[in-house]
Formats: structure tokens, C-alpha cells, sequence
């Protein structure tokens, strides 16, 4: 196995294509010749399939990746409900516990070069009363790679995003420009104000991908250097 290398994907809110994203990074790592794997740490909203709860985004990952490390090493929490991750977590009463999901995390680092861990909707989404994503993101003590969704309001919330993340002492090691309005207007516009103000490498543009198939997107991407 080459050196690990890891990175920590957000976004600038939620529904913008984080896991299209993830799965595309994974396809273009495993082009490049890398083992490559993603991790979903926490996700709400799942069904039933053979006796085992299963979330869509969680399971797009596992058949993005290399090999199959299992839900339980994947996706750590899954939560039944689609909505907020502490909302969920409390009626189901679940705490979520950190070091569950780094111990998780630890599992996949031996098995692959390149491991993608998602998170879930936007930066700062709480967990329980005291914990959000923000701070597991600095628990994990990884670069950072920004989603942006590309559509009115964007400059707004991936600016926000930066600042979030700096001030939380994190690396942004690249962000990336997802079109998830394909009819956005002013796109290179926005897309030109967005390279300016950003303090990091732009590492692709994902195109619309109709069938939403992230293989066709991974050629799109790069990882960060």
C-alpha cells in the first residue's frame, strides 16, 4: 500500500451533491491506480434490505470504493429518520460517540490508499446538544475539501463555509464547483468570484451528470496535491 492519504469532505448546505462528489473522487483515485475507499461517519434516514438498515448515500459509497469494508465500518451511525442528525439520534436515543467513528476510521486507513470521509449536510450540523460536525471534522484532524453546489446563493454560503473552517484551525486543502442547477445563470461568473475569494485550489468542475452516474464525472476531478 502507497502513503495514506485522507481528506475530510463537506459542504456549503445540504442536497449539493456531496455524495455524487465522493463517489466520483473515489473513481478517479481508483483510475490512478489507488485503493480508495469512502466513509460516511453519520447518516439519518435509511431502509430495511436483508434484515439490515441501509442508507442510499452509504450504500452509493461502498459501491464507489475498491472493496467493501462493511456498514459498521462505513457508516458507523445510521439513523432511521431523514432529519436532523441529533433530532434522529434523540429519538432513537443514540449518542453519538466520536471515538467510535475514529476507531472506525483507523479500521479503514490499513486497508487503503486513499480514504474519503463525507459528512453530513453542510459544516456545522449538531449531533447532540454540545457536539456538531464541525467538531468532528477538527477530531479527525484531516484536510478539508469543499463542495460547493453551484446555484443562486453560492458565494454566500461557500465564503461562510471558508470561514468556518478556518476559524476551527482546518486546512482546506481544495474545493470543487458541483452543478447541481445545470440552468444557473451566470455560472463562470460566479464560478470566476468563487476562484478569487477561495484560498484554495479549485480541483474540478462535476458537470450535471443526468443518469447520476459519478464514474462519468471522475474525470472531472483531481485530488489534492
Amino acid at each position: 500500500m502507497t502513503e495514506r492519504r485522507a481528506w475530510f469532505l463537506t459542504g456549503t448546505d445540504t442536497e449539493i451533491g456531496k455524495t455524487f462528489v465522493t463517489c466520483a473522487l473515489l473513481h478517479a483515485a481508483r483510475a490512478a491506480g489507488h485503493s480508495a475507499v469512502g466513509m460516511k461517519p453519520i447518516a439519518a434516514g435509511a431502509d430495511l434490505v436483508d434484515g439490515e438498515r441501509v442508507n442510499e448515500d452509504a450504500a452509493r459509497i461502498r459501491a464507489a470504493g475498491s472493496f467493501d469494508p462493511g456498514l459498521r465500518v462505513l457508516n458507523p451511525y445510521c439513523l432511521a429518520s431523514p432529519i436532523a442528525p441529533h433530532i434522529a439520534a434523540a429519538e432513537e436515543g443514540v449518542r453519538i460517540e466520536p471515538a467510535r467513528i475514529l476507531r472506525a476510521f483507523e479500521e479503514l486507513a490499513v486497508r487503503a490508499d486513499v480514504i474519503i470521509v463525507e459528512g453530513v449536510g453542510g459544516f456545522r450540523v449538531p449531533l447532540d446538544e454540545r457536539y456538531d460536525t464541525a467538531d468532528l471534522a477538527v477530531d479527525f484532524a484531516l484536510p478539508v475539501i469543499l463542495v460547493v453546489g453551484m446555484r443562486l446563493g453560492c458565494i454566500n454560503h461557500a465564503l461562510l463555509t471558508v470561514d468556518a473552517l478556518a476559524a476551527r484551525g482546518l486546512r482546506l486543502a481544495g474545493w470543487i464547483a458541483n452543478r447541481v442547477d445545470p440552468a444557473m445563470l451566470r455560472f463562470d461568473e460566479n464560478l470566476a468570484a468563487l476562484q478569487a475569494r477561495i484560498p484554495a485550489p479549485l480541483l474540478g468542475v462535476v458537470p450535471h451528470v443526468p443518469d447520476g452516474d459519478p464514474a462519468k464525472a471522475a474525470g472531472a476531478l483531481r485530488l489534492p496535491d
